[in-house]
């Protein structure tokens, strides 16, 4: 089993519900605006901030997992960014964030009652965006 499959096997058997689901896929997104929107705030030079080269390194880390899924996040990132710079408002970020983890609570209380895959493992907070496009898209089998 490739290292992509084992890590969406683990992080799917922390959520097996519809309703948790649905709050992961607003949960996350609204996570990463967050952070998206915050890194936008560190500058790097005078024509780069945080945020780029968060999301380089992130895209790197998923396309040595899994091309289509790496794609797709640099995709999703991309579009954050754009939104995060357009709205341009840390206090949006913030409220995103915490909004986003209000949503992964109720998933994890509501409709999963279990705890959250990151407690178990860490690099689950960084497995979270593969599986929900992998849900969606079904680049990988699912197990």
């Amino acid at each position: 089993m490739s290292r992509i499959d084992a890590l969406l096997k683990d992080y799917g058997s922390h959520h097996r519900t519809r309703g948790n689901l649905v709050c992961h896929a607003f949960g996350i997104t609204l996570i990463l605006y967050g952070i998206v929107s915050l890194l936008l705030l560190v500058h790097i030079g005078l024509r780069w901030t945080a945020a780029e080269a968060v999301i380089a390194a992130s895209v790197l880390f998923y396309l040595a997992l899994s091309v289509p899924l790496g794609a797709t996040m640099l995709l999703e990132l991309s579009v954050l960014d754009i939104a995060a710079r357009a709205i341009h408002d840390w206090r949006v970020g913030v409220a995103a964030f915490v909004v986003g983890w209000i949503f992964q609570g109720v998933g994890h209380g509501r409709f999963e009652k279990n705890s959250p895959a990151f407690l178990k493992n860490i690099l689950h907070l960084m497995v979270g965006p593969l599986f929900l496009w992998n849900e969606l898209l079904r680049v990988r089998p699912v197990s």
